[in-house]
């Protein structure tokens, strides 16, 4: 799970009026992006599949994003405090490492975690320029705004959008030394060729020994990762279920949520969770939209996300193999996450 998962959608005008016009502090990145061009088709190419999926990505109206910071304080939910942990113990240590004068994170959200590498920055360098990059404008603009008081010493500048456009936005600039984070293991809800992909985008964005810090939820016992994503309280369920109320008020669909319902499996083979929603009655759904209807069987199962658990050693081959070699290691006693520190080569 994550904060901005895929990276197809773009934020559109209706999230926010207009950010450029809304606040000096957020850049708006390039809409020429081709989700523009062809709105939706994402969907209806998931939702013509057998099983039929939905892109992650649906997850973050601003809504989602609330309901994603409320799942990283759930007690289930351990991928958040134990990244919190390693990072309370070693940001001082990445950040005499890194001395890096520009910080991008993509994906931040609220930026809870970040603010440790943050106060490291202040307390080691004295000066930073943090780029948070979200796909929801209304979290990104009220996180931007609570940061540059916090951080007055800092430029601070969020980029609105998605992580294509972030990183196409970085390759066109340049800073002293650059390291981009990516908290979370976000990148687990990457398939293995699409996080070659992405791999390859991160390191295109950056110049020789820059850096790039990367969160990663280690693979661990079934019922652990089982229970954090199907929390007691019922927030996974309302977050999973979100995206059915956002696809409805993006396409102008009629899917009632109450028809289905939260699931979420382990999948040994693969070494993943799965997120599904379970169709709990035979229905037709329409997007006026899309111009699209799509016919649903009482029991059928809607796959809309994937997080993927690494062992450490695998991932660094993948990692060096896009030119980004690990420099560090550093993980929780329990060895359940894990921050990796890559440098480009």
């Amino acid at each position: 799970m994550s904060l901005l998962t895929p990276p197809e959608l773009t934020a559109t005008a209706a999230d926010t009026a207009d950010v450029a016009e809304v606040s000096e502090s957020l850049i708006v990145l390039d809409r020429t992006h081709a989700e523009l061009n062809n709105p939706g088709e994402d969907v209806i190419a998931g939702l013509g599949r057998s099983p039929k999926t939905l892109p992650a990505q649906y997850f973050y109206d601003d809504r989602g994003s609330e309901l994603f910071e409320q799942i990283c304080q759930l007690p289930e939910y351990y991928p958040t405090r134990t990244e919190a942990w390693i990072l309370q113990h070693y940001a001082a240590e990445i950040a005499q490492v890194t001395n890096s004068h520009e910080l991008i994170e993509l994906g931040s959200g609220s930026s809870t975690k970040t603010r440790l590498l943050l106060d490291a920055y202040r307390d080691t360098l004295g000066r930073c320029h943090y780029l948070p990059v979200d796909v929801s404008g209304g979290i990104l603009g009220s996180t931007v705004n609570h940061l540059q008081v916090q951080y007055p010493e800092f430029s601070i500048q969020g980029l609105w959008g998605t992580y294509d456009q972030a990183l196409a936005y970085l390759g066109t600039t340049q800073a002293p030394s650059r390291m981009i984070s990516f908290l979370g293991s976000s990148i687990g809800n990457f398939n293995a060729i699409e996080c070659d992909r992405f791999l390859q985008k991160v390191a295109a964005a950056l110049t020789p020994n820059d850096w790039f810090l990367l969160g990663i939820d280690l693979q661990k016992e079934t019922s652990l990762l089982e229970a954090a994503y199907n929390d007691r309280q019922g927030v996974t369920a309302a977050f999973n279920l979100n995206m059915l109320s956002h696809l409805n008020w993006r396409f102008q669909g009629n899917c009632n949520p109450d028809w289905f319902v939260h699931r979420a499996r382990y999948n040994t083979v693969d070494g993943q969770i799965e997120m599904y929603l379970d169709c709990q009655r035979a229905c037709d759904i329409t997007f006026k939209t899309l111009d699209f209807q799509v016919s649903f069987a009482e029991g059928e199962a809607m796959l809309t996300e994937i997080s993927r658990k690494f062992q450490l050693t695998q991932l660094e081959q993948q990692l060096n193999r896009q030119g980004l070699k690990t420099v560090q290691c550093w993980t929780d006693p329990q060895s359940w996450f894990g921050l990796v520190l890559c440098q480009t080569q």
